[in-house]
């Protein structure tokens, strides 16, 4: 069976047509032109066996926990918690910004989400102390990326799925990458400080006010202690998880905080319908995607390509981090990882025999730093939005920082313990 599915989706793609549209009608548009009308049934198949899964019902679920965090006013309490641990650095209001979006990261596991939040409240506050405007929504989309490294992740659920591995040993092995991207980002901060004489704040956040910050951050930080903590120690599944998430933060914003209001509920589980919707669509569409290219024998086509390049193991895994960057560029997260890691992962780990997760690690921060990526960077466009800013300037000045997260990109492709230290260490294998 030829590739021409292959040829007929990167036409697709290159004319913008959406991608859901454009993983079904490849193979479709292929079958028929090759004349096997027989295998249509098997495309449909895929496609609602694709969607029909346990562990996917964890994405709609953390999706309405994000919705109830944003609407509940729980990013407001991070970002103030933030301020009053690190307020008087120079550059306090960019520190604060990345240890928001660390602390966030625990709770929606969305980069989109964390550049929206964290996002309409901090470009305003730090261009109101005397940060450029261009300057903070380039650290707000920076650091946004970190959302779907730190765990609870939805693209981890999305490749765990696909790829049959634990869900909670992905989890485990994202911890360190997403620590590691906030301290390097913290760090180009600081330099960057001294150079651009960023603001900082002059007068101590009084006793009371910091006392007050923490306190009411408890609550809400105790989210991902007791995400990961169930999930690890096997008290519950990811998916299970995702409910205890929704049921927690739904307690804390109705009737602790007293933030969400019965109004808002139908607002708050339509958003999570629509984009829940188009992510399970896409994944469904994706694994018919994956099953034409197993049957045409891609994946083996594709092995043989990559290896006649070079047997240098080195040279191999930037040939990898080079293709993941590209299509980071034209694809987003979900759909890069669902119609590459099966078709890359027999070369890294058969081929090779890259560990499978620090593999998964590679291919999930590689398609995470592909959203701050033009033409089809989406939290580019998110912070663009919320900012008023044109994506050029976004971009430039986000240039230094996006050259740091590679550089920690390289740092985890070429030095596995920091992926697999930490769930090895907590018993997977």
């Amino acid at each position: 069976m030829s590739l021409l599915f292959l040829w007929l989706f990167l036409i697709g793609v290159a004319l913008g047509l959406p991608i859901f549209f454009v993983l079904l009608l490849a193979p479709a548009l292929s079958l028929w032109m090759d004349g096997s009308l027989s295998l249509y049934i098997q495309i449909v198949s895929r496609l609602f066996n694709g969607i029909y899964s346990f562990p996917l019902m964890a994405i709609p679920l953390f999706m309405l926990a994000g919705e109830l965090m944003n609407s509940g006013q729980i990013t407001a309490r991070i970002v103030a918690f933030s301020q009053a641990l690190i307020g008087r650095i120079r550059g306090s209001l960019a520190h604060v910004n990345i240890l928001s979006s660390i602390l966030f990261a625990g709770l929606s596991g969305s980069a989109v989400a964390d550049a929206s939040a964290i996002g309409s409240m901090m470009i305003p506050a730090m261009e109101k102390a005397g940060y450029s405007r261009r300057f903070a929504a380039a650290i707000t989309a920076a650091s946004a990326v970190i959302g779907p490294i730190i765990p609870p992740s939805i693209i981890m659920i999305i490749y765990a799925f696909i790829m049959q591995i634990s869900p909670g040993a992905l989890f485990a092995a994202g911890v360190v990458p997403g620590l590691l991207i906030g301290v390097a980002l913290m760090a180009a901060t600081a330099l960057m400080g001294k150079r651009l004489n960023l603001p900082r704040d002059e007068a101590p956040l009084p006793r009371q006010e910091r006392i007050l910050a923490i306190r009411q951050a408890i609550l809400p930080l105790m989210t991902p202690v007791i995400l990961l903590g169930g999930i690890l120690s096997g008290i519950f599944t990811p998916t299970e998880a995702a409910g205890v998430a929704v049921v927690y933060t739904f307690v804390i914003s109705f009737f602790v905080l007293k933030t969400v209001k019965l109004a808002d509920i139908p607002g708050i589980l339509r958003r999570t319908a629509l984009l829940s919707g188009t992510i399970l669509l896409v994944i469904g569409a994706s694994v018919a995607f994956a099953w034409m290219a197993t049957i045409t024998g891609l994946p083996r086509r594709l092995a043989e390509i990559t290896l006649g390049f070079s047997d240098n193991r080195v040279v191999l895994l930037i040939l990898l981090n080079v293709l993941l960057f590209l299509v980071g560029m034209v694809l987003d997260a979900g759909p890069a990882l669902l119609i590459l890691g099966p078709v890359l992962a027999p070369i890294f780990v058969g081929q090779l025999g890259l560990d499978p997760l620090h593999f998964a690690i590679i291919m999930c921060v590689n398609a995470t730093v592909g959203l701050v990526t033009p033409p089809f960077g989406l939290v580019l466009f998110v912070t663009s939005a919320v900012s008023r800013e044109p994506i050029s300037g976004v971009l430039s000045a986000m240039l230094p920082f996006l050259l740091v997260e590679i550089g920690v990109i390289l740092l985890l492709t070429f030095v596995p313990e920091l992926c697999l230290t930490l769930p090895h260490w907590l018993g997977f294998r």
